[in-house]
């Protein structure tokens, strides 16, 4: 599902990604831990194709068996749209849209018609618990449910791959544990490949196959 090689990063002077190695199988939950500094998110922009690596002649990386970095940007603009779900830790919900109509965003950019992406996200927002949600706007939801929103939201399109970046740590306690459960019920009921950038440790031993980032490389 997802394959890497040899993935380095540098800002300047400062190497962020060393050399990352990294294979990942459909439907398996993977979780990637380490200290803040180490490269994590970096990693996962990456993998998500929202930032490329330094070494572009030197690399490689695969998802859902497509040569992403051969891609220009209108084409992996499509298929970043298309193949990958994101959830990010504060939401990114915008404030002046209903649940119903952030969640159709993505779905509108893929140029569905209408009807088709609001029967979706109604579908997918009534599978996680919010079918009284549709129309509140995000100052009128709890923490926990704002972040249920952007989960409904990455699934949209039907990706092959979400990636998750601290994704239960804006969350209480019981937030955060009812959407680590949820990440293993989609994964069996859709059949996602989840890759969670997590500090969260009983989120991150939970996961299929746990990852230790150190100084910008997987190291376990």
């Amino acid at each position: 599902m997802i394959k890497a090689v040899n993935i380095q990063k540098s800002y300047g002077k400062l190497q962020v990604l060393k050399g990352v190695d990294l294979e990942i199988q459909k439907k398996e939950v993977v979780s990637i831990v380490g200290a803040s500094g180490a490269g994590k998110t970096t990693l996962l922009q990456i993998l998500g194709t929202l930032d490329a690596p330094s070494n572009p002649k030197d690399c490689a990386l695969s998802v859902n068996d497509i040569d992403v970095l051969q891609l220009k940007d209108k084409p992996l603009a499509r298929f970043r749209n298309e193949h990958i779900g994101f959830i990010f830790q504060f939401h990114q919900l915008l404030p002046e849209f209903t649940a119903l109509e952030n969640v159709c965003i993505p779905a509108f950019i893929k140029k569905t018609p209408r009807h088709e992406a609001e029967k979706r996200a109604e579908e997918l927002l009534d599978f996680l618990g919010l079918s009284d949600r549709f129309h509140h706007k995000p100052n009128a939801l709890s923490g926990g449910e704002q972040q249920r929103v952007a989960v409904a939201r990455s699934l949209i399109n039907g990706p092959s791959v979400i990636l998750a970046d601290e994704p239960s740590g804006n969350l209480d306690s019981e937030s955060a544990d009812n959407l680590h459960q949820l990440f293993f019920k989609l994964r069996d009921e859709f059949g996602q490949t989840f890759v969670l950038v997590t500090h969260n440790t009983e989120l991150a031993n939970m996961a299929d196959r746990k990852l230790t980032m150190v100084d910008g490389q997987i190291v376990s």
